[in-house]
């Protein structure tokens, strides 16, 4: 069973919060910002709060909405939900002279963003969209293993048991993110070295990833055929593949 507030969480800051590696990997995407200095903010009544501050091309996301030049509220996690499966509309509060902003270029946007997160199985076969799209998605999935780790009570209980350290998620060998782990709390590392990592989960290629992704080969299938590499504390990565499963759930 999903939970509508880590979904919205899940949302927020693992869906929405790719949007600054988007703005990196695609030139049209980061063309629409590009001059541009304005900060979209995102309140969810009883839910989660950040704003997604973007300058000239690039972009960050920052937990709060004490700062932002258009304020969008949401009356209920389910609502905010919908906005993300493209079922609603946002409620501006604040910043009605962003209002085009927001209809046009943060709506095209996030139409990119869906294009690469959701994709048509034809566009896959381009290898430049496979690549960014792939690599989105494991932006994606690692803040998703955080939210659930933190917040879901089964993806908790994972997390409870992963001994402090730091594990590593890569592709091949030049791409990779990091879960930190700290008395049972996980953080989001999007641009991790390999200083003091303790496990390791990698894939060897971008099409092994994919298809672990897209559910379509086993993991203990492609760990015996070497199409994916485990090292350190094999505890750690053992948990993280159980929060995993949870992600599966949630961002089906």
């Amino acid at each position: 069973m999903k939970d509508p507030a880590i979904l919205a969480r899940c949302n927020l800051y693992a869906v929405l919060g790719a949007i600054p590696h988007l703005l990196y990997l695609d030139p049209e995407a980061a063309a629409l910002v590009r001059g541009k200095n304005i900060r979209v903010g995102f309140s969810v009544k009883n839910g989660p709060k950040a704003t997604l501050v973007m300058e000239d091309g690039s972009a960050t996301m920052v937990k709060g909405v004490d700062q932002c030049s258009i304020k969008l509220w949401f009356p209920s996690v389910e609502k905010f939900n919908d906005l993300i499966d493209g079922k609603g509309t946002p409620i501006p509060v604040s910043g009605f002279l962003h209002i085009g902003f927001l209809l046009k270029t943060f709506t095209r946007l996030t139409d990119i963003l869906s294009a690469y997160l959701r994709p048509d199985p034809a566009a896959l076969a381009n290898p430049v969209f496979f690549e960014r799209s792939t690599t989105l998605m494991l932006y994606v999935i690692g803040r998703a293993i955080v939210q659930i780790g933190n917040h879901d009570k089964v993806g908790m209980f994972s997390a409870s048991n992963i001994t402090d350290g730091k594990i590593k998620l890569g592709i091949g060998d030049n791409l990779s993110v990091a879960i930190h782990a700290k008395d049972s709390h996980l953080m989001f590392n999007p641009f991790p070295n390999d200083c003091g990592v303790t496990s390791q989960m990698v894939f060897t290629d971008l099409k092994t990833a994919r298809d672990l992704f897209d559910g379509n080969v086993n993991a203990i299938v492609a760990v015996g055929m070497g199409q994916v590499r485990i090292g350190g504390m094999v505890s750690q990565v053992d948990n993280i593949n159980r929060i995993l499963d949870r992600v599966a759930i949630y961002l089906a």
